[in-house]
């Protein structure tokens, strides 16, 4: 009976051991399929593989080695689908949360879309999420709070939309939140503070708004805080934040914070506790008061401060060179005064220093400057921009020869005096030197052709003497040069047509003489200026300069004709000259009764009549109408002796801001000159005939009209006018860059213009492009004084809308940047033929992104139907190869043009490009399109 029971028990353990075995291999092998499966469902939803990731997904291996799939040890279940940076192209299947082992999700850097799946809250073994740079939609599940044990999650450069889940407030292990690059809305969640292990914080690049909550101040662990570009944080920065012993790196720049208030930047003073930090930027915000000393206690780890772009007074506080590790310097466009302080020259380990656009002054020591002498300590720095600031006396040597520049050095706009010294020659490395609009004299120094690596040297308005020396032919890298408004003297240099990288080359307004050259970048009208140089002649036909009469060699060959003639030709001479004296005398005193209307006596213009342009426009008839704007009207006129024919713009002075339009036109006016610009020829600020004032401005005349009507004509000029080109629409586009170029870098004090659009952009009989209209604009240095006082009188809706720049329209100031996102709408709408304000463009759908949606496949789809695609020597033509390499060259033309457009066009301002890169691009793009055609034929 014992045996028996023995038995039974003994059998009774193998039966259950036996079931719990076939029950674990059941449970395995259940798990195994459905892993198998939910992998198979994954790889269904993938429409592109170009890389083959998924070749090795098939039945003839375990899903265990497949490529990107990893299991456990001790069972064949899936815990890592690492499909990183394959260039995959679907969507993300829910079936992954399926794999319920699975602790990594790597999906970074494909092309995945739709929406992240609402069942991953299913994977509570889930530790790393990582779906960086995709396009992802729709918003951040809630239900991710259920993977308890997440340490990363990392949804950065998607297309995410919606509130930030205040539920991720629960997961106490979580050390990486990434979501930057996104288009997220609403606040922070102060939830948020509950994350105890967290060490990095991004959220830069959405739309968020709010201030800074307090309770990230509890997160002792934070190592990163990334708030920066595109968002509209505001209010003040919570001085709590000083507490966070292990801060890093604390991103603002971009943003809104700032209260108005003398204090705004009193939390500086807290940051000094955070003793590893090394990277703060609070630049492009509404911060407002004095730069406090205690910036100068901060952590001697700093690497990069930049502050650049807020309303902060005051001067740089003396200390400054106590942050010996410094590597950027970032303190521009602000309104700091006083001097650089000398201290700036321990930065052993500077390599970038940006302190434009200030009010900086100073007179110049024996032993320092306002341009530190100190400087010439740094063996690291690349690059230094100090323009448009008040700074005088000579450039130290110390800087001229700082041979590790390499990126630029910056010194214009200033009231720099003396002479350049030779050893401007050391600077070998450097790429861009501009020292234009100082009071810089004497000759160019030779030594400056040792520079090899120049890209753009601008030398503009300046007092430069002497010839232009020939070691400048050495310059061979050299794109971009400007040496107008100087005193230079002689003749143009002939290794000028031999610099095969020269692209812009501005010579106006000195005293050159004789022949100009033909060759070389002297066969484009559009990317050179010589006028304003009296004694030149000759040059291709487009620059209507005189012949050329007798050429000196000329002169040696005929000398000995001379002395024979000469006996002769003196008597005959005397009889004309007396039977013509009467005649000349006659016609002098005629012109001094009626002068010409090019006449100018140190640039004022002669100024005309009421009663004069009444006669001019057969009082101001309809029939003589050719325009009506804002502030007034133009009408066609004949005015003068000579008879010209001239546009006269009438204010109507009844128009609320139409006097102070016609102030600020003529001090624009008076003083700028290019050959894209409206020419101004006289202004009347006269008395109508009933007692009225009356205040006008006659310009040269533009047959073509504006562009506007060329684009968008009405009903009744449609037969009249035939469709641009694309050749006249990238010309017109280049023209406008060009002048743009020389209103923001080469006036004397710049200029924006602020209402640039079609209607704006007049045509002469060459179909070339002159930007007119400056009832709006803006002198840079008033914008900077008078914002350091009452930020409202240089705000506002400055332009027309659907040209205005976003920043404007939230209260940000005047600047540049606006006359560059006014360009790229322009530009968009020269070759789609559409205007920003279209009734299709709504509901989120803008020009500009109408036109990034199409880049770069669709751009032929989105071109102007009305741009004709054959030119006059194509045209006929029945060859298919022809036909096709045509059509390709336009594309790639209209590729480079929709995406200079777009990035012009951008949000935030700090993404657009300066009106000189993008000169220089457009030139480029043409010379890409005519190089292609000349080579084609």
């Amino acid at each position: 009976m014992e045996l028996q029971v023995t038995t039974l028990s003994v059998y009774s353990s193998f039966i259950l051991s036996v079931n719990l075995i076939f029950c674990t291999a059941t449970t395995i092998s259940l798990g195994n399929e459905t892993d198998r499966m939910a992998l198979l469902a994954f790889k269904d939803r993938i429409s592109s593989d170009p890389l083959g990731a998924l070749s090795s997904w098939n039945h003839s291996l375990h899903f265990c080695k497949w490529k990107g799939v990893t299991c456990g040890c001790r069972h064949p279940r899936v815990t890592v689908l690492d499909l990183g940076q394959q260039k995959l192209l679907g969507s993300v299947s829910p079936s992954i949360s399926n794999l319920t082992f699975l602790r990594r999700i790597h999906l970074e850097d494909n092309s995945f879309s739709g929406q992240i799946f609402q069942e991953i809250g299913r994977l509570f073994r889930l530790r790393f999420l990582n779906m960086n740079d995709n396009s992802l939609g729709g918003e951040i599940p809630a239900n991710l709070s259920r993977c308890m044990h997440l340490q990363a999650i990392s949804l950065g450069n998607n297309n995410l939309t919606g509130k930030i889940p205040v539920e991720l407030g629960t997961l106490k292990n979580l050390k990486l939140l990434i979501l930057g690059s996104n288009f997220l809305i609403g606040s922070i969640p102060p939830s948020l503070g509950n994350l105890s292990s967290l060490t990095d914080l991004v959220l830069w690049i959405n739309s968020l708004g709010g201030s800074i909550p307090g309770e990230l101040s509890q997160i002792q662990s934070l190592v990163s805080i990334g708030l920066s570009g595109g968002n509209h944080f505001s209010g003040p920065v919570p001085e709590d934040l000083g507490s966070l012993q292990h801060l890093t790196k604390f991103y603002l720049w971009g943003n809104q914070f700032g209260t108005g208030n003398p204090d705004d930047l009193s939390f500086i003073t807290s940051l000094t506790n955070c003793s590893n930090l090394e990277s703060l930027d609070l630049s492009e915000n509404r911060f407002k008061g004095i730069l406090p000393s205690s910036i100068a206690n901060l952590s001697t780890h700093l690497s990069w401060l930049g502050l650049g772009q807020n309303q902060i007074v005051g001067s740089i506080p003396s200390h400054i060179g106590n942050l010996v590790n410094l590597q950027f310097l970032g303190i521009y466009k602000s309104f700091i005064t006083g001097t650089i302080p000398t201290s700036i020259g321990k930065l052993r380990n500077l390599r970038k220093m940006y302190m434009y656009e200030n009010m900086l002054s100073g007179q110049i020591p024996s032993s320092i400057g306002s341009i530190p002498s100190a400087l010439g300590n740094h063996k690291n720095l690349e690059e230094i921009n100090l323009s448009e600031n008040m700074l005088h006396g000579a450039i130290p040597r110390q800087v001229i020869c700082l041979s590790s520049l390499s990126i630029g050095l910056d010194l214009s706009h200033n009231s720099l005096t003396r002479s350049l010294a030779l050893d401007v020659g050391n600077l070998i490395h450097l790429s861009y030197l501009d020292v234009s609009s100082n009071i810089l004299s004497g000759e160019i120094p030779s030594t400056l052709g040792n520079c090899e690596s120049l890209i753009n040297l601008y030398m503009d308005v300046n007092s430069f003497l002497g010839t232009i020396p020939s070691s400048l032919s050495g310059l061979k890298a050299i794109q971009f040069l400007g040496l107008s408004y100087n005193n230079f003297s002689g003749r143009i240099p002939k290794y000028l047509e031999e610099l095969q990288l020269l692209t812009y080359l501005n010579l106006s307004f000195n005293n050159l003489q004789s022949e100009v050259p033909k060759q070389g970048v002297f066969r484009n009208t559009s990317v050179i200026s010589v006028i304003g140089n009296d004694n030149l002649c000759g040059g291709i036909p487009e620059l209507k300069l005189d012949q050329c009469i007798i050429l000196d060699n000329e002169k040696k060959r005929k000398s000995h004709v001379s002395k024979v003639i000469i006996p002769v030709a003196w008597v005959a001479l005397c009889l004309i000259f007396f039977s013509c004296a009467s005649v000349a005398l006659y016609w002098l005193r005629k012109s001094r009764k009626k002068p010409s209307l090019t006449t100018s006596i140190e640039g004022q213009y002669l100024k005309v009549s009421y009663a004069e342009l009444f006669k001019a426009t057969n009082g101001f008839s309809s029939a003589n109408l050719i325009g009506v704007g804002s502030n007034g009207t133009v009408y066609k006129g004949i005015l003068g002796h000579e008879e010209n024919i001239v546009a006269v713009k009438v204010f109507n002075l009844q128009l609320c801001g139409a006097l102070k339009s016609f102030m600020a036109e003529c001090k624009a006016l008076r003083n700028i000159r290019h050959r894209n610009l409206v020419k101004i020829i006289t202004s009347c600020s006269s008395i109508k005939f009933g007692g009225d004032d009356f205040k006008a401005l006659v310009f040269e005349y533009m047959p073509n009209g504006s562009l506007e009507k060329w684009l968008h004509p009405k009903v009744d000029e449609q037969h009249k006018l035939r469709t641009l080109t694309f050749i006249e629409r990238l010309n017109v586009s280049i023209d406008v860059a060009f002048a743009l170029d020389y209103l923001h870098h080469h006036c004397h004090t710049p200029i924006i213009h602020c209402d640039l659009k079609p209607s704006n952009i007049l045509l002469d009989e060459d179909m070339n492009g002159h930007l007119g209209d400056f009832g709006l604009a803006m002198f840079y240095s008033k914008i900077i004084c008078n914002s350091s006082e009452d930020q409202s009188s240089t705000i506002g809706l400055k332009g027309t809308v659907g040209y205005i720049a976003p920043e404007y329209g939230i209260g940000g100031l005047v600047s540049k940047s606006g006359d560059v996102y006014s360009y790229g709408i322009l530009l968009l709408e020269l070759f789609t033929g559409k205007c920003p304000t279209n009734d299709m463009f709504k509901d989120g759908l803008s020009l500009r992104k109408f036109v990034e949606s199409a880049l770069p496949e669709g751009v032929m789809k989105i071109l102007d139907p009305l741009l004709p695609l054959e030119d006059e020597e194509e045209r006929g033509s029945n060859n298919a190869r022809t036909n096709r390499e045509r059509i390709g060259r336009l594309q790639e033309c209209l590729v480079s043009l929709f995406s200079i457009g777009v990035v012009c066009s951008a949000d935030l301002p700090r993404e657009r490009t300066e009106m000189g890169d993008i000169a220089k691009e457009m030139h480029a793009i043409r010379d890409r399109f005519l190089g292609l055609s000349i080579h084609r034929e």
